[in-house]
């Protein structure tokens, strides 16, 4: 079985690692109610997505 010969050091180390980092979530907002949206996906608030309406959303403010 292979065993390296010599402790890696900190610096290879982090070379190794340095694509490992944590990506930001990306957010944007809908075009037409302004809340946060992932990117492509269909807004839950209004369903919105690339200037059509892909679901129909039901208000809750009507059937009050």
């Amino acid at each position: 079985m292979a065993v390296p010969k010599r402790r890696t050091s900190r610096s290879k180390k982090g070379t190794r690692r340095s694509h490992h980092h944590v990506v930001a979530v990306q957010i944007q907002f809908c075009a037409r109610c302004n809340e946060p949206v992932m990117p492509h996906r269909v807004c839950s608030n209004c369903g919105f997505y690339q200037g059509r309406d892909a679901i129909a959303v039901e208000d809750d403010k009507q059937g009050k």
